[in-house]
């Protein structure tokens, strides 16, 4: 039988039963459990299904994830959108990191034109995205290859990040609530993305629509540590994604939405940085060090956060 062939009899298995042994499944498709692992871990890349301990499941509620080939098809015109309007954040000079994500590839391809740039990224379509912008500095982490999502992840990503210090850093995830904050379903992508979290003095995150009052299994940015939330307009009819943007923004989250006529923008241009419509705030959380803006962004001048920049970089 064929890899294809016995891949496609797993899956089904798998399908039909919800979970099912390493050992059944060699039984069924009559070859050994060494290599109904390695098929296993294939299908599991592709975001097909998850290995457990002695088998694989399906994927499903906390523990789901797309792989990057479902993912990249999914919201794309909301991604776009925000990708156009989270690039107007980003100054010339700037040091930021930028995590792995189908939302963070489309923001990557955005900033190649911004002069001076330095980029630190675990995503190897990131750096793909800005390998040949002559202006923009690429630095990656180390780290062990997570086939799924095209990112570096373990110590050795999360030990290169120790000691760095950024002005942003702008992540996506699996799901936002206002409880949890930001999630994702995989452990080892969760962790590197709070260790870069701890390098920056801001964290952007980007989330479409559809990921907000969704909660995963690891929390990866807490809500009190969120500065700047990035999203699209919500449907009319969404009232769980309205709801949670409100609650968000209740506890002190900038949003800025992305408007239907906001960012026209092509893919390789920085949008003008009136493109965008924000959501007025409440009064700053407390301990927030000096990270947190009591105005609405649009009363935020590119003078006054050039400056706040520079005085981070000063401390």
């Amino acid at each position: 039988m064929f890899a294809a062939e016995r891949r496609q009899l797993i899956l089904e298995m798998v399908r039909a039963n919800g979970a099912v042994s390493l050992r059944e499944l060699a039984r069924v498709v009559q070859t050994s459990e060494v290599t109904v692992r390695r098929d296993v871990r294939a299908l599991e890349a592709e975001g097909l299904l998850d290995r457990r301990h002695g088998g694989a499941v399906l994927p499903g509620g906390f523990t789901r994830e797309s792989g990057f080939p479902q993912k990249s098809h999914l919201a794309t015109a909301e991604k776009t959108a925000i990708a156009d309007l989270a690039a107007s954040f980003v100054e010339e000079g700037e040091a930021i990191v930028v995590g792995a994500g189908t939302t963070t590839q489309e923001l990557a391809r955005r900033l190649a034109r911004v002069p001076g740039l330095t980029v630190v990224t675990n995503s190897l379509l990131v750096a793909q995205a800005l390998a040949h912008a002559n202006r923009v500095e690429v630095v990656m982490t180390g780290g062990t290859l997570r086939g799924s999502n095209y990112a570096l992840v373990g110590s050795g990503a999360e030990q290169s990040l120790q000691g760095l210090r950024v002005s942003r850093a702008f992540l996506s995830g699996s799901g936002l609530t206002a409880e949890r904050g930001l999630s994702t379903s995989n452990m080892l992508s969760a962790s590197v993305d709070r260790a870069l979290v701890q390098a920056a003095a801001e964290v952007v995150v980007l989330a479409d629509h559809t990921k907000l009052g969704s909660d995963t299994m690891f929390q990866t940015v807490p809500t009190d540590v969120i500065t700047r939330l990035v999203t699209d307009e919500p449907p009319a009819h969404d009232d769980r994604a309205g709801a949670e943007l409100q609650a968000l923004a209740d506890q002190g989250v900038q949003i800025a939405v992305a408007g239907a006529s906001g960012n026209t923008a092509g893919n390789d241009a920085v949008p003008p940085r009136g493109a965008r419509r924000d959501v007025a705030l409440p009064a700053p959380r407390r301990g927030a060090a000096g990270l947190r803006s009591a105005t609405t962004l649009g009363e935020t001048s590119p003078g006054a956060e050039r400056a706040r920049v520079a005085d981070m970089r000063r401390r």
